[in-house]
């Protein structure tokens, strides 16, 4: 049985990204966040967490007071992976050499990036070497 895929609409990324960094919020403190970068109502981030509570990709716990704290349920590295790997099927056909060719043709890489690159790509190498 594989991974569960998991795939976030852009602002329940943005939740997501709250709560990873912060390890858990209150909704009060996920929209002071967001709004950082963007105006949204109070009501809109709770009832967006209520739904991510629903699917299992936060859960809550009553925190002093009235408000309820969020932490995540889900890893920022399983989403990412899920995510990328949709967009390879998706815009690439499972192609992943073209999605590279297409990011390096498309994006300013740095040097060190270029050798991180080529570093990854290596282990990758002696990890098929070393399964064979």
């Amino acid at each position: 049985m594989g991974k569960k895929r998991t795939q976030l609409a852009e602002l329940q990324l943005a939740i997501m990204d709250v709560l990873w960094d912060r390890g858990e919020a209150t909704v009060g403190e996920v929209r002071d966040a967001l709004n950082k970068t963007r105006s949204l109502a109070y009501t809109t981030v709770g009832t967006m967490l209520m739904k991510m509570e629903r699917r299992d990709f936060v859960k809550k716990r009553q925190g002093d007071g009235r408000a309820h704290v969020f932490r995540p349920l889900i890893k920022r590295e399983d989403v990412s992976r899920s995510m990328v790997s949709d967009l390879a099927t998706r815009l690439f056909a499972g192609d992943v050499s073209e999605m590279f060719c297409h990011l390096l043709a498309e994006c300013d890489v740095s040097r060190e990036e270029l050798s991180r690159l080529k570093k990854l790509i290596r282990q990758k190498e002696q990890k098929l070497k070393d399964d064979e």
